[in-house]
């Protein structure tokens, strides 16, 4: 369940300011954002430009509201009953690390009060600031959008290079994560690379979970919206068949491969 974010106390303050995070949107009770129910904080900003991004109101840095740390910590806390042992707070984007330090903060602030912290990532920066803000993170998704560094250009217009280290990063430090990866057919679904994918990742001890995500439509409308040309617009969800083909390949070198 979204909600708007009018009843937040919000600030017209610079990005930098070090006690507000710049946010689109709220999401709570959420199920597909890591174990449990969740609270979603969808933060604003990202330097990737994937062609089927679902979320393109979230790409300008300079959108979205500023929105008080300690704040967003006091809507957990009203919903923390409903967490229980496997939920908590994740935070998507957008791309979070853009805003690491304070999420660093915000994280701290949220284990003091015993809850659960989720981060939801590209994987775009690999430095000392976000190794900080991975300590106090319980779970790591990471989206691998593509093992092909050439496909992975096409498909985000940057390097896969940064996401691949901060991937090993986390396995180096024995914390938990999952990877995520959004199945789009003609660009994500090539079978020597989806092959190439698994085979990287299958020695990985700190990987609890795969999922696939297929590509679908329902973010059509936000390009639309805000007068963005959207590329896929007549790209079809993958078939079953595509579906199952990118499930069996990774089910072959990986545990727990979930279809979203």
């Amino acid at each position: 369940m979204y909600f708007p974010l009018q009843d937040i106390e919000a600030a017209k303050l610079n990005v930098n300011d070090p006690d507000h995070l710049r946010i689109q949107t709220l999401e709570t009770l959420g199920t597909h954002d890591g174990p449990g129910l969740r609270m979603v904080v969808f933060v604003q900003g990202c330097q990737f430009r994937c062609v089927y991004c679902q979320n393109p109101e979230t790409l300008d840095v300079k959108g979205g509201t500023l929105v008080t740390i300690d704040e967003l910590v006091t809507r957990a806390n009203r919903q923390k009953a409903f967490f229980g042992k496997k939920g908590g707070v994740t935070v998507s984007g957008g791309e979070p690390l853009l805003q690491r330090s304070k999420l660093t903060t915000f994280f701290k602030k949220l284990h003091n009060e015993g809850i659960n912290t989720c981060l939801d990532t590209n994987g775009r920066l690999n430095n000392d600031e976000v190794h900080e803000l991975l300590e106090h993170t319980d779970l790591l998704l990471l989206d691998v959008k593509h093992i092909n560094d050439d496909w992975h250009h096409k498909l985000t217009g940057v390097t896969n290079k940064n996401t691949l280290e901060l991937a090993a990063y986390r396995e180096s430090t024995g914390k938990p994560m999952w990877l995520r990866y959004v199945l789009v057919p003609g660009w994500t679904d090539q079978e020597e690379y989806l092959e190439e994918w698994a085979l990287y990742f299958k020695d990985y001890k700190t990987m609890q979970r795969v999922e696939i995500l297929p590509f679908h439509q329902l973010g059509e409308h936000k390009w639309e919206a805000i007068g963005m040309d959207y590329v896929l617009k007549d790209l079809k969800s993958p078939s079953e068949e595509i579906i199952k083909k990118a499930f069996d390949i990774f089910s072959k070198h990986l545990d727990n491969v979930i279809i979203k």
